[in-house]
């Protein structure tokens, strides 16, 4: 992993930038990847008079899947709360736009305020020197977000470094039911009483909890990365058991890669490209949660959303399978889980986009292993690996087994659940993905 920048020395280069740019930046310029609904009722994207005429594209910094609601806010919501998220910039950019999820709500979401910033430092609430910006919808500092639907704020003109947390901030003045929540953040955000959104002292902000309340995601507009790539994923690519506030995920290091082989070059072609994160935790290929929407939806089920919907995709990576396996009820029949993941594949080329797959990572001395779950693992790796379900596959069973019984992960790599990486093994996970491999567009067909 690399070390993060000084933050000691960010608030200082933040505000003689922003002074600098001030003079320059006039109106907006825009070059959307994709297309994306900017409010519930489905306009475009709205220029906000404070965002940068500026080159670049807009890419996914950061994101993550809405998995369900959150227990406990059925009546009130957050209401009266400022809900303050703390996520990871992957790439940089110059001007910044969130989006907002109220989909497993049953009462409009009223948004009185939103504001972003970049974090003084580290795993903090408070926001670094002259990076506080409030955050507008259609010019509006309100928005009302329907049951079910999401918004997507105008542009907002901020010089976000890459490898720093940001601070996204909203609140809620009345109940508006259950919450929208990604449960396993492995980073610590906040809340605060009373609306303390443009708050940048962060000294109100004396709640704290590890999951993400109503963001998805976040857009820089980037001369970093020409597109992004979207990797959908279970409990491994979430990253449970990485260490607390730390971006230790498999994804988090496979962005450094990227990011680190541009800057360095070396003549290499690999195109330059954001990695953001669409794991749930106990996700699977073919069944889902219940309720409507459905709790932890399956990848089949959340595709559109969650992948195809990103921002300027450009390659999807499926990391899926393990828990068709391991969940009851359980999926023996292999061709079953493959058959999945040639939909998968085949809906990602419909959209021209490349698919990289991934084998299924060993699990024996786990709670819930039986050998003839081991059978059919093999079975589905078998089929990734003889070529006719994914454009490429990365091999994660080769990098994390133990040499000495392949059915195990590598002592080495284990978190000590004999399912989920430690930090060690995520890094490995990450340093065995080719690069290369983000080459290219997707065939005709397999």
């Amino acid at each position: 992993m690399t070390k993060r920048h000084g933050y000691a020395l960010l608030s200082a280069i933040i505000a003689m930038i922003m002074a600098v740019s001030a003079a320059i930046y006039v109106g907006v310029g825009f070059d959307d990847g994709a297309a994306r609904d900017t409010m519930a009722g489905g306009r475009g994207p709205h220029n906000n008079p404070a965002a940068p005429a500026s080159t670049g594209v807009w890419v996914g910094t950061w994101s993550t899947s809405p998995a369900g609601a959150e227990p406990g806010t059925e009546t009130n919501g957050m209401a009266g709360r400022s809900v303050r998220n703390v996520v990871h910039a992957g790439v940089g950019g110059t001007a910044a736009r969130v989006t907002l999820s109220n989909l497993y709500g049953q009462q409009p979401l009223n948004i009185a305020h939103a504001s972003i910033a970049v974090a003084a430092t580290a795993n903090n609430a408070a926001a670094a020197a002259d990076t506080m910006r409030r955050l507008t919808f259609g010019g509006s500092p309100s928005v009302i977000v329907p049951p079910g639907q999401q918004v997507v704020s105008d542009a907002a003109r901020l010089l976000i470094p890459h490898d720093t947390d940001i601070l996204v901030t909203t609140y809620s003045p009345t109940p508006s039911g259950p919450v929208t929540y990604h449960p396993t953040a492995r980073q610590i955000s906040y809340t605060a009483q009373g609306d303390r959104t443009e708050d940048v002292t962060g000294v109100p902000y004396t709640g704290q909890t590890q999951v993400w309340r109503y963001l998805t995601a976040v857009d820089v507009l980037s001369n970093e990365s020409e597109g992004t790539v979207v990797v959908i994923g279970d409990s491994l690519t979430d990253g449970v058991t990485s260490s607390m506030g730390e971006n230790r995920r498999w994804t988090d290091a496979l962005a450094d890669r990227l990011r680190l082989r541009d800057r360095d070059r070396d003549g290499s072609d690999v195109p330059r490209y954001s990695v953001v994160n669409q794991g749930i935790s106990g996700n699977r290929v073919l069944a889902g949660g219940g309720g409507r929407p459905a709790g932890n939806p399956s990848a089949l089920n959340r595709f559109d959303r969650d992948v195809l919907d990103r921002t300027n995709v450009k390659a999807v990576v499926i990391a899926l399978g393990v828990n068709d396996i391991l969940r009851t009820p359980h999926q023996t029949d292999p061709d079953k889980i493959t058959s999945g993941l040639r939909e998968l594949t085949e809906q990602a080329h419909n959209r021209g986009l490349r698919v990289i797959g991934a084998t299924l990572m060993p699990f024996q001395g786990h709670r819930g292993y039986r050998p003839n779950l081991e059978a059919t693992r093999q079975a589905v790796n078998a089929q990734i690996r003889s070529g006719d379900i994914f454009d490429d596959y990365v091999d994660f069973d080769e990098a994390v087994r133990d040499p000495y019984n392949p059915r195990r992960l590598n002592p080495l790599y284990d978190s000590g659940d004999h399912l989920h990486p430690s930090d060690r093994g995520y890094e490995q996970m990450a340093k065995k993905f080719d690069l290369d491999m983000l080459k290219g567009a997707a065939p005709a067909e397999l």
